[in-house]
């Protein structure tokens, strides 16, 4: 008995999403598109309707993934928001590290779209600017609840802070690509954590 398409649809966009994160958009190929789903040309192209279709929708379901383990990490009352932060940062590492390949990582899908497309591509821009939004809310939330606390004594503005943490988190993500190791991640992000206790 076949398998539902829905089925099929879900497992060749996680596999999509997989070769576009370690390829990029444009060195993805069909052929690389194929080999990753186990999907001929016509299945591809009937399903997903274009290259590009394909690609928006896999950035759609990396982004969704990404975000639902962030959000939980930075909604978490049970944590003051220095362990959300350091949470946040441990995670980034985590992953980083586990998507490692002959000494470096392949990065983030996010990041590295932002680099190639972002520029060029206004849907992907378009997605790209409402998934910073979301993350940066996100981090507004926590830091101001952490300022009104006490417990981030920084007297910078949240969404300073916020786009602060965003980019520091962007950064390791990058060293990560270019070999940095666990030690130099760790070390990065206490820095950023020292920066939001500044009291100025």
């Amino acid at each position: 008995m076949a398998r539902p398409r829905s089925f099929d649809e879900e497992r060749a966009l996680d596999a999509a999403m997989h070769a576009f994160w370690a390829n990029g958009y444009e060195a993805t190929s069909t052929q690389d598109l194929c080999d990753a789903t186990g999907l001929g040309r016509s299945s591809i192209y009937n399903t997903f309707t274009s290259k590009h279709d394909l690609f928006r929708r896999a950035l759609t379901r990396y982004m969704d993934s990404m975000n639902a383990n962030q959000l939980a990490i930075l909604e978490d009352v049970e944590r003051s928001a220095t362990e959300r932060v350091r949470a946040l940062f441990d995670r980034v590492i985590d992953g980083e590290l586990e998507q490692r390949r002959d000494g470096h990582s392949i990065g983030c899908l996010t990041v590295n779209t932002t680099v190639e497309l972002a520029g060029r591509d206004p849907e992907a821009a378009r997605m790209l600017e409402r998934d910073l939004d979301t993350r940066l809310t996100a981090l507004r939330t926590a830091i101001r609840t952490g300022q009104q606390s006490g417990d981030i004594t920084s007297r910078r503005d949240a969404d300073t802070l916020a786009r602060y943490v965003n980019a520091m988190i962007g950064g390791m993500r990058v060293s990560a690509q270019g070999g940095a190791d666990r030690v130099t991640l760790e070390a990065i992000a206490e820095t950023a954590l020292d920066a939001l206790a500044v009291d100025r």
